[in-house]
């Protein structure tokens, strides 16, 4: 048994203007959703949910904005070149976006900013470990200790660990396709609820509760945002990110 991730979880106040501006971003359409509720954005064709490969992104609705505290999950942005990296920063700020300070100083070749809720994300320099990912190189995740998520996540879920060292781990879909999942050591705990989080999904077959227990033995904890008798499970994991496991 094991989970797969289909999607990217976004809250946000405004779902149609988050949507439109991360269809626009990754070059993507918001292909779904119920209007004022959700926004499903994801690659223009014949999408089929869930994609092997894609990790689409569902704009959920939430009525408190952002906090002023950093995301502890974000996503990087892959680019193949310099001037690319340069246009599609230029693009992004001009449809919303906004230069975000995270710490991270004047001197790293990639660039923060933020979306038009405040959830920041990187717009990274040409690198040849996301030549073939898609437009999302990289789901990170802030932690105390990458190697405790890298035992929890590589159980967890179908991806294959690639690395996992005192200051990160990295783990990829089994075909080595689509983007990566990092878990990057960083100070600091969680202090407000995640905007973003993973949604997995049982693999035909599977059933929802024994996954759900499964990862409780894992050490996942039971998470209550009043989602009531919703047909998936909320979770967090040993870090207190939270997640959630949906109905096949």
């Amino acid at each position: 048994m094991a989970l797969r991730p289909v999607q990217v979880n976004i809250k946000a106040v405004d779902t149609a203007e988050v949507g439109r501006f991360w269809a626009a971003a990754l070059g993507w359409a918001v292909t779904g959703g119920t209007p004022g509720v959700t926004s499903y954005v994801a690659p223009v064709g014949d999408f089929v949910w869930p994609d092997p490969v894609v990790l689409g992104i569902d704009v959920v609705s939430v009525p408190a904005p952002k906090t002023a505290a950093k995301n502890r999950v974000h996503l990087d942005l892959a680019t193949t070149s310099a001037a690319h990296q340069a246009e599609l920063v230029a693009r992004l700020r001009a449809i919303g976006a906004t230069p975000a300070d995270v710490g991270q100083g004047s001197n790293v070749p990639w660039t923060v900013l933020a979306d038009p809720e405040g959830n920041e994300f990187c717009v990274l320099e040409p690198r040849e470990v996301h030549r073939d990912t898609g437009p999302i190189a990289v789901v990170v995740v802030d932690c105390a200790d990458p190697r405790a998520m890298a035992r929890f996540w590589g159980a967890a879920i179908d991806w294959t660990l690639h690395e996992a060292t005192d200051e990160h781990a990295v783990l990829r879909n089994a075909d080595n396709t689509g983007p990566y999942l990092e878990f990057l050591r960083t100070p600091g705990g969680k202090t407000a609820p995640d905007r973003i989080h993973l949604d997995l999904l049982p693999y035909p077959g599977d059933d929802r509760a024994v996954e759900a227990d499964r990862l409780r033995a894992l050490g996942a904890t039971d998470l209550d945002i009043g989602q009531g008798d919703a047909p998936w499970t909320c979770l967090t994991d040993p870090d207190g990110h939270e997640f959630c496991v949906l109905a096949p």
